[in-house]
């Protein structure tokens, strides 16, 4: 099969107004004082910062609320993102202790960063209980050919674990786990040391996934649970911060809102204020989606909105359209400032 069409095949569904709707957003203030990573969370920034909403299923309402709380705090200086997930658990798990295992095949907490939301050259980082990271730099969502790079690593990275509790021990009942993590803005950019810090009022597309397997005790040791009727392990839950909508994590126009606040944790609360142009990229992702559609029906790219049977929310925009046999480029001005948004058939979305 040829490989654009698999890839068109493999392709989420359009984005609904629900899906915009339920996106989450975190407004992160800035440090008063150094933070040491220990999991502990004792400084007066930590106290004063907010905790999240509590996490969903991954697919959002369309499944039941997870069997176990997990929250997360955010704060930020010139030189590092903070992250602090708190996860309650009453079997703490995890084997792997070489770096770059797949770390999801046991239960860990997951991180997803799009700091230019182009949905390209994005990162992810999965920490277990045990502290094991794998951390991955992707070129492109998978759905457009991506593959992660494995070498990419988050120089500069520091991160504390606390355990409430007692690991690999199916003979008594644990508390809960948490992981603070320093993440280096240098190291998210490809610019390294020149790397820009974020200024007051950036925003980043951020995500969070706790992925949980259903356990049992074998003996002195815990091992996945088997489904009796297939035989094989139960599928793992994927609780996230922002609902994806879908079971996939690499959606990341689904993702939600990192905003920086310049101001103090300990001042007031900067409120959240979503761009105007949000709605113009939301605008561009919707004809992504359909043209994928209508490739799949037509064997080629529509050239024009009406050809796409679109819904009225396009209606308000001015799309251009530039279309070949295999490729195109879509365009809407911008609403903030001057300049024009773009998106491609693979998914990347830029301004200029």
């Amino acid at each position: 099969m040829n490989k654009l069409v698999l890839l068109l095949i493999l392709a989420p569904s359009i984005l609904s107004a629900q899906d915009l709707a339920n996106r989450k957003h975190y407004v992160a203030h800035q440090t008063t004082g150094p933070l040491e990573m220990d999991g502990k969370l004792q400084e007066e920034d930590w106290q004063a910062a907010e905790w999240s909403d509590l996490f969903v299923d991954i697919e959002g309402d369309k499944k039941p609320a997870p069997l176990y709380d997990t929250k997360l705090k955010m704060l930020w200086d010139d030189k590092n993102l903070y992250i602090a997930v708190w996860m309650e658990e009453p079997d703490l798990w995890a084997t792997y202790t070489k770096r770059e295992s797949v770390i999801f095949h046991e239960n860990d907490i997951e991180v997803f960063i799009d700091p230019d939301g182009d949905t390209h050259h994005y990162y992810e980082l999965e920490i277990n209980a045990l502290g094991t990271e794998w951390d991955l730099m992707m070129t492109q969502p998978y759905r457009n050919g991506g593959s992660p790079i494995n070498g990419w690593n988050i120089n500069g990275f520091k991160k504390g674990i606390q355990l409430n509790g007692t690991i690999n021990d199916p003979s008594d009942k644990d508390q809960s786990w948490v992981v603070e993590m320093a993440i280096p803005f240098e190291a998210l950019s490809q610019r390294g040391p020149n790397a820009t810090v974020p200024r007051d009022g950036d925003q980043w597309r951020i995500n969070f996934s706790r992925v949980q397997w259903q356990l049992e005790a074998q003996g002195d040791k815990y091992a996945k649970k088997i489904n009796p009727e297939t035989g094989k392990n139960f599928p793992e839950y994927n609780w996230v911060w922002s609902p994806q909508g879908h079971i996939n994590m690499h959606l990341p126009e689904y993702w939600g809102y990192l905003q920086f606040a310049k101001s103090p944790v300990d001042q007031e609360k900067v409120a959240f204020q979503i761009k105007k142009d949000e709605s113009v990229k939301d605008a561009l992702r919707e004809v992504f989606h359909l043209q994928n559609a209508y490739f799949r029906k037509n064997g080629k790219y529509a050239t024009s909105t009406s050809e796409l049977g679109t819904s009225k929310s396009l209606d308000a925009y001015q799309l251009q359209y530039e279309v070949s046999a295999t490729r195109y480029k879509i365009s809407i001005p911008s609403i903030d400032s001057e300049g024009t948004w773009y998106i491609t058939e693979d998914s990347r979305i830029w301004k200029k």
